[in-house]
């Protein structure tokens, strides 16, 4: 089970919230939430909103995620009182954002399979959002493993998660890719674009389920745990921190 977040950055903040949800928030959600951070990025802004932050976190099942919304909505204002001062600094660095509830494919990696996987980290990310006719998302889901990950893995670009969308209708699938260059990911692009390669091949072989869809590219945050190759903690704080 994942949670996945798109944050509204203030102005010049984005690094400061980075810095916040994985040096700051990420030891605390482990200890108190049994929350794993799966990765935190930034939009690239050319291809998206800008300047937002993705972010995506990581619970064992079903039970998992409710005792994190126990946890967090026991506030007078549905925020964890304990976490005020945490929350009051993060509101310095965000306007808001959008989540979604999200289950992975039995196949897709977790964060502890991917933490030795890149001897080096990425060089970035193709964010994939697919929206499918109802009900059609776990096929969309199959047909990425067979067909998908391997027409991408002829391409240079490797999966990082695929996921359906819960508390929805079954019609929106999201997939993470990762490039070890920028020019695999110019190269990918160029062919996705000329409509040649075993990619842009499964593309058009899937319209008949999918309805709309659209990639952004990601990079990095620091401290995110597909750079670390291990889950940020407390000695990666700052001198201070709140």
């Amino acid at each position: 089970m994942y949670i996945h977040e798109f944050i509204d950055i203030i102005g010049h903040h984005r690094a400061e919230y980075m810095y916040h949800m994985t040096a700051n928030w990420g030891p605390i959600g482990r200890a108190e939430r049994d929350q794993l951070c799966f990765g935190v990025w930034g939009v690239v802004g050319s291809t998206g909103a800008w300047p937002q932050v993705v972010n995506l976190w990581e619970y064992r099942d079903w039970d998992a995620l409710g005792h994190n919304f126990e946890v967090e909505l026991t506030g007078a204002g549905l925020q964890d009182p304990s976490l005020d001062a945490w929350w009051a600094k993060a509101a310095g660095f965000r306007s808001g954002g959008v989540d979604r509830i999200l289950v992975a494919a039995e196949w897709s990696p977790s964060v502890a399979d991917h933490a030795a996987r890149f001897d080096v980290p990425p060089a970035g990310y193709v964010h994939e959002l697919v929206r499918c006719r109802p009900g059609a998302a776990t096929e969309m889901l199959e047909n990425a493993r067979e067909v998908g990950v391997p027409a991408h893995a002829a391409a240079g670009l490797t999966l990082v998660g695929a996921f359906r969308r819960a508390l929805a209708d079954d019609d929106e699938c999201l997939f993470i890719w990762s490039f070890p260059a920028w020019s695999v990911w110019s190269a990918f692009e160029a062919a996705e674009i000329a409509g040649t390669g075993d990619a842009a091949a499964w593309r058009r072989d899937r319209r008949d389920i999918v309805t709309a869809g659209e990639r952004i590219l990601l990079a990095d945050a620091p401290l995110s745990p597909l750079r670390l190759g291990r889950q940020p903690d407390v000695t990666d704080r700052g001198p201070t921190h709140p």
